[in-house]
Formats: C-alpha cells, structure tokens, sequence
C-alpha cells in the first residue's frame, strides 16, 4: 500500500509538472485534458484519478507555481551579488527568464488567462500574489511607510510582469532587449523612496 501511496503521488506530481509547463508555454485554453496527460505519459483516464476536473488542475498548477516562482525570487534575492531588490530586477527581466517561459513566472506567462478562470482559481491567484508582493517589500528601502512599501510592491511587480510579457512577444531581438533593460531601470525607479506615494 505504501508503494501505491508513493506512487500515485509520483504520478500526481509528474502531472503538475508537465501542467505547468504546458499552460505557461500553451496557454490554459491551449491545452487539453488527452495531450497533456500523453505527454506525461499517462491515459487520459487515469487523469481524473487525481483530479476531479480540469478546473481543479488549474488551480493546484497556480498555487504551486506561484510558490515555485516565489522561491526563485527569493533564492535570486539571496544569490545575487548586490542581493535585495536588485538582484531580483535583474533575476526576473534576464533574458533568460524571458527566453524560457514554459519554466518562468506564472503571472507573466498567464495573468490574462487566469483572470477569467473560476473563483476558487482566482483566489488561489490572490493568495499567491499578495505572498509574492510581501517578499518583494521586504527588500525595498527601509524609509518607506507599510502602505508605501506595499503600493511599490504591487506598482513593481505589475511593471516587471507587462516588461516581460512585452519583451516575449516582439520579434525584434534588439528591441526585446531594450525593452527588458528600459524595465529594469523603470522597476529600480520605483523602488527609490523619493517615489513614495503619500
């Protein structure tokens, strides 16, 4: 039974793994129930073995890959050489980060599609998010207020998240880099305290 246990989490995981590619690389509406569990090597069948609905997958991928993409975030935060909140501009507007986003952030890859998902899909978004956000004010400057810190959190991230979706979608290598670089420096000027909103 042990083993079985084992396995079917395995099998679970393997699931939510090739999900979360799929819907970042795919889009959710590009990806069906049969081609993915193919590609994980799997019958379409045995999907509903470990979830009730497609619905119920959606929101399990976005929790967890919120999660994923926060802890990145973080270990680019502890990694870089300058650390804080450098480290993670430059972690997440990177071209590799843009040229990679079957495996990058969920809410540069799909906000747009999760925006019109269901409820409970939506809430888990939040949940993930405003977790993401904190991790983000705890590394801007020490002089802004809790509601400052919080409003350049969000006014950071959103503006992170819009630079890579642009820069992923032009054809013109030069100007995707541009674009990543006009990024960086505009997510640095927000987090100076100078900026604070009142």
């Amino acid at each position: 039974m042990r083993y079985d246990k084992g396995r079917k989490e395995e099998t679970r995981e393997r699931i939510l793994d090739a999900a979360a590619m799929r819907f970042r690389r795919d889009g959710i509406d590009g990806v069906g129930v049969a081609s993915l569990m193919s590609e994980a090597g799997l019958t379409q069948g045995g999907f509903y073995n470990h979830f009730e609905s497609k619905d119920a997958l959606v929101r399990e991928v976005v929790a967890s890959s919120l999660r994923e993409s926060r802890n990145r975030m973080d270990a680019a935060i502890e990694a870089g050489k300058h650390g804080g909140i450098e480290a993670l501009v430059a972690f997440y507007l990177s071209a590799t980060h843009r040229d990679h986003a079957d495996r990058g952030c969920t809410c540069a890859a799909l906000t747009m599609e999760i925006a019109r998902t269901d409820a409970a899909t939506r809430r888990v978004f939040t949940e993930e998010l405003t977790e993401s956000l904190a991790l983000i004010g705890a590394h801007l400057p020490s002089a802004l207020k809790p509601k400052q810190r919080r409003q350049k959190a969000q006014a950071i991230f959103a503006s992170m998240i819009g630079t890579l979706a642009l820069a992923r979608a032009v054809d013109d290598a030069a100007l995707s880099d541009e674009i990543l670089a006009g990024g960086r420096r505009a997510a640095l000027a927000l987090a100076q305290p100078s900026e604070a909103a009142a």
